[in-house]
């Protein structure tokens, strides 16, 4: 009988690595695999989508962040068999020293803190997986697991090709405010700014700006809030994914590739990475007059180039992005580490 492989939570909400997780657990559970998703019990977001996939659960009651990591450690040191996969630095630290155990950071340490508690969770861990050889690149000895994302069915696309799209959290880091200081510019007067997401979870000092820049476009900007990533897409001609940090993925732009949408990312971390070496449309990071003019030779580009650029991502997405490439990708790291 295959031996149980465990998921362990960074968080109870689905955050991005939480989504990445729940991808892991259905693809494990797709190649027929005996799957335990381990996470807080309060909010059940995690838990909940665990379930939906197949997975079997095991919520952990805690009152805050830090009982929950004592109660993962004590769950792990005695009712744990089989392998345990730690999703995010959280986890990985709770259980450091523990056998047969991984570590999947979706972030790169930031921190001297976080640094430091890298370091200890990485003690007797099997491996260390990241999303990107730009955040491999900074982590000594990881090996690189791509990301993938759920299917979005591509759609007919025509009109006026003047809607230019954002989605994520409203903040400098991830460039909103980037967005509408670019669609200031006199060749882009005509376009309208959609935006989907909100700034929960922004820090004040980053909200203003982002605030005072949706602000100076005035009625051009239509806001989707929380939206699916097919919602979105069906609403915009162009979708702009401007960070000005260093993404260690790129989910967003991953998600266009499989929409069939064409997509400007900036140069920050993994996102010309994740677009592929012959994606045109890439901006300085933190460059809003960079960013216009690329913006612009997007909306510029005729049909047929349009397509050619949507049809080489989607291919792309196929091979690398896909639910089927996540699979292959598991089955892979599966046969590596030697489970039986």
């Amino acid at each position: 009988m295959p031996e149980p492989i465990h998921l362990a939570a960074n968080h109870a909400v689905l955050g991005g690595g939480e989504q990445v997780l729940v991808r892991c657990a259905a693809a494990l559970v797709a190649l027929g695999r005996c799957v335990v998703v381990v996470a807080p019990d309060r909010p059940t977001d995690v838990l909940d989508a665990a379930a939906a996939v197949g997975a079997e659960v095991v919520a952990l009651r805690a009152g805050d962040r830090r009982e929950h990591l004592h109660r993962l450690r004590a769950w792990d040191r005695r009712d744990r068999t089989g392998l345990l996969w730690c999703h995010g630095l959280a986890p990985s630290l709770a259980t450091a020293g523990h056998r047969r155990r991984f570590v999947h950071l979706h972030q790169l340490p930031r921190s001297r803190a976080q640094r430091v508690a890298l370091a200890v969770a990485r003690v007797g861990a099997e491996r260390v997986l990241v999303p990107s050889h730009a955040l491999a690149s900074q982590v000594t000895g990881a090996q690189v697991f791509a990301n993938w994302t759920d299917t979005v069915e591509p759609e007919i696309r025509g009109g006026s090709q003047s809607r230019v799209g954002f989605m994520g959290r409203l903040s400098t880091d991830k460039g909103a405010d980037l967005v509408a200081r670019a669609l200031s510019a006199p060749d882009l007067a005509g376009t309208t700014l959609v935006v989907a997401g909100d700034d929960r979870w922004v820090p004040a000092e980053q909200q203003l700006p982002v605030a005072e820049a949706l602000t100076s476009i005035g009625d051009r900007v239509r806001r989707l809030g929380w939206v699916t990533p097919a919602a979105f897409f069906a609403e915009v001609d162009l979708a702009v994914f401007p960070s000005r940090v260093a993404e260690s993925f790129g989910l967003v732009a991953a998600e266009a590739m499989a929409a069939g949408v064409p997509f400007v990312v900036s140069d920050a971390g993994a996102l010309p990475e994740v677009a592929g070496p012959e994606h045109p449309w890439v901006a300085r990071a933190g460059d809003a007059d960079d960013l216009a003019a690329v913006v612009a030779r997007a909306l510029a580009a005729t049909p047929e180039e349009v397509r050619l650029v949507t049809d080489r991502a989607r291919e792309r997405w196929e091979d690398e992005y896909s639910p089927q490439a996540g699979r292959s990708r598991v089955e892979r790291l599966l046969t590596d580490l030697g489970v039986s």
